[in-house]
């Protein structure tokens, strides 16, 4: 069987955000589709948090290789300071070297036929150029989204690493994957080098079997109970910013529209705890709104497919991709209000597949005027529910088959 190293930062025992899922669930399928993976990520020490949930998921014929690797904002600072130079791409540029020696002793023993390297950590693609260059491998360079844009990253320093990063790859590599059409457009017109065979759309999505024994169906009348919304995730005090929504929630309830024994949002792991909850007793709606602690992964599932609806917050800084959580949220069939603008990628999507409910996310005027109305469809059970025929298309499975594809366009004897 031919083989590929796989360079990801987020791989098990990593635990606390959705970019681990992507990589772990090729792993687990490329074999199914004729391909060996061979697993570089990082020592655990690296990460922020970490989980033994997902370890049983990592089939125990992928072979994983931990390279040396420290965070140097906790590991390398002295009170709390540390020089730019040693966060540049990132704080877990450490990585880089015990990579490099490691993945040279991985492509010396297996012979893996390509390269391939994933963001949103920048150095695993400093660790893929260097293997390309050292190697004459084929290297895959999985975007995802996108590395800079006009404003980000906003670090003067972080954005010329991350543009030296991106040029190089963008030279260097035979393939280059993306999330969401807006953002391999977007690289098209940034690169017109580039060609539009090479650049290939492989969306994020769902694992079937992680929902094995979640009960997706719609929940009970909710007559005599609260209608219970739902955001599952980090909430970014920027690109996700809920203060019009927050507002638009107090407006209504200073009405007397809403109240708790009618609404509940639970906002589930969202990250910046201290400051939405000073900002919610402050709107007066901290009775509305409730912040949860996270969850194990198959329980925060069960938590979404408890919820009578379903929230995704995005700012129209990030049209350009759609959350992870997306396709999960699609995967359970719940009535989803998606709070963001209707030119972007997860608009389209949700657009695409039914569903959902949108509306700006910073527009709290609209968001005032029409949630009512989206709770009393809820409620009583009219809302539009996801196409599930249009819902499999994401599903990992169909995903891996089409990386697998681009692997054989770039060893096609294998």
């Amino acid at each position: 069987m031919p083989k590929v190293l796989m360079i990801a930062f987020h791989y098990p025992p990593f635990e606390g955000g959705s970019g681990v899922h992507r990589t772990l669930k090729f792993s687990r399928y490329l074999p199914e589709n004729g391909w060996q993976p061979i697993v570089l990520t990082a020592n655990p020490r690296a990460y922020p948090k970490t989980g033994v949930q997902q370890l049983a998921e990592i089939p125990q014929n992928v072979v994983v290789r931990r390279a040396f690797a420290c965070d140097t904002a906790r590991h390398l600072s002295v009170g709390g300071r540390y020089l730019r130079s040693m966060a540049l791409p990132d704080q877990w540029v450490s990585w880089w070297c015990g990579a490099v020696i490691s993945g040279l002793s991985l492509i010396k023993r297996y012979k893996p036929s390509v390269i391939w390297s994933t963001y949103p950590i920048a150095t695993a693609h400093l660790i893929g150029l260097t293997l390309k260059r050292l190697t004459g491998l084929p290297w895959i360079a999985d975007f995802r989204d996108s590395m800079t844009e006009d404003h980000y990253p906003r670090d003067v320093w972080t954005r010329r690493t991350y543009l030296w990063i991106e040029r190089r790859a963008v030279k260097h590599a035979a393939r280059f994957v993306f999330t969401a059409s807006s953002t391999r457009q977007m690289y098209l017109t940034r690169y017109p080098a580039l060609k539009s065979e090479n650049c290939i759309l492989i969306p994020n999505g769902f694992d079937d079997d992680d929902f094995d024994g979640i009960n997706s169906e719609p929940s009970a009348s909710c007559h005599a109970r609260p209608v219970r919304l739902l955001h599952a995730g980090l909430i970014y005090t920027d690109d996700r910013d809920p203060r019009a929504f927050f507002r638009a929630i107090a407006r209504l309830k200073k009405e007397g529209r809403v109240n708790a024994r009618e609404l509940i949002v639970d906002l589930r792991a969202s990250g910046s705890e201290a400051y939405y909850g000073k900002l919610l007793a402050e709107l007066n709606i901290d009775d509305i709104v409730r912040l949860l602690p996270p969850l194990p992964y198959r329980e925060a599932l069960n938590d979404c497919a408890d919820a009578d609806a379903l929230i995704i917050l995005q700012a129209g800084s990030c049209d350009h991709q759609i959350p992870a959580k997306a396709y999960e949220y699609l995967r359970l069939r719940k009535p989803i209000l998606a709070l963001t603008t209707s030119a972007g990628d997860t608009s389209a999507l949700l657009v695409q597949v039914g569903g959902a409910t949108i509306i700006d996310l910073a527009d709290e005027d609209e968001i005032y005027r029409r949630l009512p109305s989206f709770i009393d469809a809820v409620r009583a059970k009219r809302h539009e529910l996801p196409d599930p025929a249009m819902v499999k298309r994401f599903s990992r499975k169909h995903q891996t088959l089409e990386l697998s594809n681009c692997l054989h366009q770039m060893a096609p004897e294998s």
